[in-house]
């Protein structure tokens, strides 16, 4: 755990600023928190049904956020990011270049906008200014919250601007002031992108005005790199949060250049936001590779690909990104002290109906969750698996039906990415499936695969043991694409074959398919679901995939404006687009689970609303149907689904505006949700025990997986409170990767 406040000598006087303005918000006066935000529709019976606290503690936990504009954190980061700030957890934000864009504080559509001077510096100020006023809001329900401002040398010979929030000193923000690209797609050389592809041997800073840093800076491609690493291995973090590495293509033409080492396609998010995030995972390489104790979980957001999806959060959550987003942005136009300014005006009073509102409306994660990251093991005991520090770990009930799990155990791979997904085979052995970045060096493409573990025995502590990591490659070969694919999708038939199913750069389905999970086939594409839309993205990610009493396949996936499905026609055979669905259009993942007599059934949230929805298809002949709809409990993300006991007896779980767990039974209808407070990585996972009891698991934002078991069978027995897994990360062994 670090200090309170970062070791290294002040290089600076230490100076106040005071990110000044006029009152509180009424509606969010001395709160600020997410979960005081009451969600369109009621929501009373979901309290009756009891609440649980977690055994988390704020000092267990430390969040370090990557961005690469003042701005990014506020639009596509929350409401994560203020969850984690109002926790009382020690949270850095780190923001790698000034974004000054045109140095003109006024939006571009308006009358002001030529007529403001341009000034880069002033304008970074301006921004710096209004990131403090939003963060003192979230932290202590105070914009115009004192803040103090040193220059801190992370690398010798270079100096950062970090400000420390006086009122929770846990609270902090660093400042590179890199210059930005000054363009979202156009290519630049002299850019966070142009620096990592070697186009520039340097980039330099621009000094804000006021800053405490007093001079200038060149950065090379690894001071970058090691500047980052220096904060992770200062905070030693259990969260790090970065932007999108992995950006989306847009169907437009790529901007012409003459640097052959600038081509490519053209991206949907801003190229700064991309190029932030691979500095961040070569920072967490490098960090990895000193073996510091702890390992952290790693989430990674889109950015403006948000605009071309459909929108996921509900309207209290949307209203309160728009209120935090005009602080920042000086919607007001309250007095201020700086000359510069108090907040980007390019923002403020937009993020609501202006042209920002797609990304204000939507908050996803690049990985969508794993609806399989928690299987039975060919005893009975459950295990779950999930990624720590890029590798894979497992935690294993300690005796059948308990619900306790031990402490984790390392089970290899590196550089892995989002929830891993599990598939069962017929004889209980277990599958892992994961994706994985490989980053450039000499003779290295920069590139994304698919790989996998077999279960290869039983370890020491009677959990499952795997052999070596193996790569499945990508359905997209060529390396630019290969970082477009989605994260898979498995399942095993009666006969042994496990299929695997991933989104391919260009919003298809690619799949292979291998008996026993060995001996692939070689990659091939599913054919179009009915009605597939012309433009990119067509898939969004986010599939599942399940085997139904008959042993058919089905894959599910979200797309614009419905739910795609495909079908096996015989048992066990590769599915082929079933007939349209009709179903309403999903804001996120969508997860699958089978029931008896050939019946499947569906859990996603719908878009606009947050609201989570049940849909089933009855046998082969049968059509869709929305069957059930959940108490609006607000949220983003991948609801968990899984059978429990005879008939159509299910679990679910699911984050809701607070960012805690949502749990509830669902048979002919849904119960009503029981809350159990815990604040998590990606999705919650959902399994029913020997005994036939459900188990709940969500891993912390502490590193520590949390399990609660129903105190009873029943579609209303409640969930008892949350146990934390025995033992920790440093106590744990290796296993081959």
């Amino acid at each position: 755990m670090p200090p309170s406040e970062p070791s290294g000598p002040l290089v600076s006087r230490r100076r106040i600023l005071q990110a000044t303005g006029g009152a509180v918000l009424a509606a969010t006066a001395g709160a600020g928190l997410w979960a005081r935000l009451a969600p369109d529709g009621p929501s009373g019976p979901a309290e009756s049904a009891g609440e649980q606290d977690s055994t988390e503690e704020p000092d267990d936990q430390v969040f370090v956020h990557v961005i690469a504009h003042p701005d990014d954190g506020l639009f596509f980061m929350n409401p994560n990011l203020e969850q984690a700030i109002r926790s009382g957890a020690r949270t850095v934000t780190v923001c790698l270049t000034g974004g000054e864009s045109d140095g003109r504080n006024a939006a571009r559509s308006s009358s002001l906008h030529d007529r403001v001077p341009a000034d880069r510096a002033a304008f970074a100020r301006a921004r710096v200014n209004g990131l403090l006023a939003a963060h003192a809001q979230m932290a202590i329900g105070d914009r115009e919250g004192l803040w103090d401002a040193e220059a801190q040398p992370l690398l010798p010979g270079f100096q950062v601007e970090l400000q420390t929030l006086r009122a929770a000193p846990q609270h902090q923000l660093i400042f590179l002031e890199l210059v930005e690209a000054r363009a979202v797609y156009l290519p630049r050389a002299t850019s966070l992108r142009g620096l990592w592809l070697g186009v520039v041997d340097a980039l330099p800073t621009l000094r804000p005005e006021g800053s405490p840093v007093l001079r200038q800076f060149r950065y090379t491609r690894d001071q970058v790199i090691d500047t980052l690493a220096a904060v992770l291995d200062r905070y030693r973090p259990t969260v790090v949060r970065t932007l999108d590495p992995d950006a989306v293509h847009s169907p437009k033409d790529p901007p012409p250049t003459r640097d052959p080492r600038l081509a490519g396609l053209r991206y949907y998010d801003h190229q700064d936001h991309t190029a932030s995030a691979h500095f961040t995972q070569a920072a967490l390489a490098r960090h990895w590779g000193r073996r510091h104790p702890g390992a952290a979980i790693v989430e990674s957001y889109l950015g403006y690909e948000l605009g071309a999806l459909p929108r996921d959060l509900d309207q209290a959550t949307v209203r309160r990104k728009a209120a935090l987003l005009d602080i920042y942005g000086w919607a007001d136009h309250r007095p201020c002290a700086d000359p510069a300014g108090c907040g980007d005006r390019k923002v403020g009073g937009t993020a609501l109906h202006g042209s920002p509102r797609s990304w204000t409306r939507g908050t996803r994660l690049r990985a969508p969750g794993s609806n399989a990251w928690v299987r039975p093991t060919h005893d009975g005991r459950l295990a779950a698996f999930a990624v720590l520090g890029g590798a894979a770990y497992c935690w294993t009930e300690s005796r059948r039906g308990s619900g306790r799990f031990g402490g984790p155990v390392r089970v290899g791979g590196d550089m892995l990415e989002g929830q891993l997904h599990v598939a069962r085979h017929p004889d209980g052995t277990l599958q892992l499936f994961a994706s994985r970045t490989v980053l450039p060096g000499p003779g290295t493409d920069h590139r994304r695969e698919v790989v996998t573990a077999v279960q290869s025995g039983t370890g020491r502590d009677g959990g499952p043991a795997f052999g070596r990591w193996a790569s499945l490659g990508s359905p997209d070969r060529d390396p630019v694409r290969s970082l477009e694919i989605g994260f898979p999708a498995a399942v095993a038939t009666p006969d042994g074959t496990v299929h695997l199913f991933v989104r391919t750069w260009d919003g298809g389905i690619g799949y292979r398919s291998g008996p026993y999970g060995g001996r692939w086939s070689p990659w091939d594409r599913l054919e179009g679901p009915v009605g597939t839309l012309n433009g990119s993205p067509q898939i969004v990610d986010g599939i599942d995939v399940c085997v139904d009493s008959d042993g058919l396949v089905h894959l599910v996936a979200p797309s614009a404006r419905t739910v795609q499905h495909w079908v096996s026609k015989e048992a066990g055979r590769m599915p082929r687009p079933g007939a349209a669905t009709g179903l309403p259009e999903a804001g996120g993942p969508v997860s699958i689970a089978p029931l008896d007599d050939g019946v499947v059934r569906i859990a996603y949230r719908q878009s606009e609303t947050a609201q989570v929805l049940l849909a089933e298809r009855q046998g082969a002949l049968g059509g869709w149907r929305v069957s059930g709809q959940c108490e609006r409990v607000g949220g983003f993300g991948r609801v968990a689904l899984a059978p429990v006991g005879p008939g159509d007896r299910m679990v679910l779980a699911a984050r809701d505006d607070a960012g805690d767990v949502r749990v509830a039974m669902a048979q002919a209808a849904p119960k009503p949700w029981q809350r159990r407070r815990l604040a998590h990585s990606a999705a919650a996972g959902v399994a029913p025990a020997a005994g036939g009891r459900a188990v709940l698991v969500a891993l912390g934002n502490d590193g520590r997986l949390y399990a609660s078991r129903q105190q009873k069978m029943g579609q209303t027995a409640p969930f008892q409170g949350w146990r934390a897994q025995a033992g920790s990360l440093e106590r744990t062994g290796d296993a081959p990767d």
